[in-house]
C-alpha cells in the first residue's frame, strides 16, 4: 500500500469496500464486525486513524504512536478469538505515515466461508455493516453468493485424472 493509494482511498470516501476508524488510542468492537463484513462480501480497506468530513471524504488524524503495538497485538489476538471472529482469519495491521501521522490498515480479503463475529452474521451494505442473522433471506443470499462464488467444496463427479495437467503441479505447489 503507498501514501497515494490511502489518499485515493480517503477521497473516494467510504463505500462497500472502505471504511474508516477513528480508534486513535485503541481498537473498539465495531472494528471487527466490519472485518466480517467485509469478509462475507467483496473484501475491503480498513484505515484506522481516520475521520470523515462533511463530504464524506476521510482526514487523517493519525493513531497514536505509542497505541500502535498494542493495537496491532490486540487485532490479532482477537481474529484468532473464536468468540469473537470465527473462523480465524490470519490479517496484521499495516503501518503508513501520511503528513507526519501514523495510520495503520488492513485489508479484508473476501472469504469463501461466512465469517461470524460476536456469534452474528454481518454483511456489508453501501457503507455500513448490518447484523443480518436473523434475516433467513439475507442469510440464504450470502450463503447462496459465496457457493456460486467458490467451488472448494464442490464435488466435480465426471472429473478424472486424465483433466489434470500435472505440469502445473510445481506451480501450483508454488
Amino acid at each position: 500500500m503507498t501514501e497515494d493509494k490511502i489518499l485515493e482511498l480517503l477521497d473516494k470516501g467510504e463505500g462497500f469496500t472502505v471504511e474508516f476508524k477513528e480508534c486513535f488510542n485503541g481498537l473498539n468492537d465495531s472494528v471487527y464486525e466490519t472485518v466480517a463484513s467485509f469478509s462475507n462480501r467483496y473484501g475491503g480497506y480498513i484505515i484506522f486513524g481516520i475521520t470523515e468530513d462533511d463530504d464524506g471524504k476521510g482526514v487523517v488524524h493519525g493513531v497514536t504512536r505509542s497505541a500502535a503495538p498494542s493495537m496491532k497485538k490486540n487485532f490479532i489476538n482477537m481474529l484468532n478469538n473464536p468468540d469473537k471472529i470465527s473462523p480465524s482469519l490470519y490479517l496484521n495491521l499495516e503501518e503508513i505515515t501520511i503528513d507526519g501521522k501514523l495510520v495503520l490498515w488492513v485489508y479484508i480479503p473476501m472469504s469463501s466461508q461466512v465469517e461470524f463475529c460476536n456469534k452474528k452474521i454481518f454483511d456489508r451494505n453501501g457503507d455500513s455493516d448490518q447484523d443480518i442473522t436473523k434475516s433467513s433471506d439475507l442469510v440464504a443470499n450470502l450463503y447462496n453468493r459465496k457457493s456460486s462464488t467458490y467451488h472448494e467444496r464442490e464435488i466435480f463427479p465426471y472429473v478424472t485424472t486424465d483433466h489434470l495437467h500435472m505440469e502445473l503441479l510445481t506451480k501450483v505447489r508454488q
